[in-house]
């Protein structure tokens, strides 16, 4: 993948990525906002006729924008509602928690604060953003082609912390399990009408990780 990502749990994050990227160069920000314009039309629409019927020419046009400009920063439709900035905010964030520090809790900072700063900036857009990813089919399955990419990029990193090598059996399965989780920590959330704390699910989702994935009786 390229600057941006479908990383699960991260919700929409168009607004954070400014606020932990003051830095952004003027292009950076342009993309961004092209991003966002593109997106939040793609949320009106479907808030209004439903995912399906929403088309690309409609999206293009409710934002002002050709349809190849969608397609330039979105190859596909439910790109447009599964992409975010969150891969390099994680991956820069990863690399410069303390060293040393235990790879889980490192991504467990990072990812509670992103889960934070979404919920406090673009909740209504982080609701629907989750429902639709429960409900409809198609995408649920992009997003599961998203979760391995990330994965790629996340076991780099986690290699270089590590000093071990990208394409180790342990540093992918560390990798996709802490994704599988989230995602599956944000369909659980979205089925049951968002009525829970997300930040207490993403803790106990982390604690049963940190925990070894022991399962034990009720």
């Amino acid at each position: 993948m390229a600057a941006t990502s479908r990383t699960p749990a991260a919700a929409s994050l168009d607004s954070v990525a400014e606020s932990l990227q003051p830095q952004l160069s003027l292009r950076e920000r342009k993309k961004i906002k092209t991003r966002t314009t593109i997106r939040r039309a793609t949320y009106r629409l479907i808030a209004e006729q439903g995912y399906e019927a929403t088309t690309v020419e409609q999206i293009a046009e409710a934002a002002e924008v050709s349809p190849s400009t969608v397609f330039r920063y979105f190859p596909t439709k439910e790109d447009i509602v599964l992409t975010d900035e969150f891969d390099p905010i994680m991956l820069r964030e990863l690399r410069s928690r303390p060293a040393g520090e235990p790879p889980l809790e490192s991504l467990r900072a990072i990812i509670t604060e992103a889960v934070r700063l979404s919920l406090l900036h673009d909740r209504d857009e982080t609701l629907q953003r989750t429902r639709l990813i429960s409900e409809v089919p198609a995408l649920r399955a992009r997003m599961m082609e998203s979760v391995a990419a990330t994965s790629r990029l996340l076991c780099e990193v986690l290699a270089e912390r590590t000093g071990r090598e990208g394409v180790d059996l342990e540093v992918r399965v560390f990798a996709m399990a802490v994704l599988g989780a989230l995602h599956e920590t944000t369909v659980y959330w979205a089925e049951h009408n968002h009525e829970d704390d997300l930040l207490d699910l993403i803790a106990r989702t982390m604690n049963t990780l940190s925990d070894g994935l022991t399962l034990g009786t009720r």
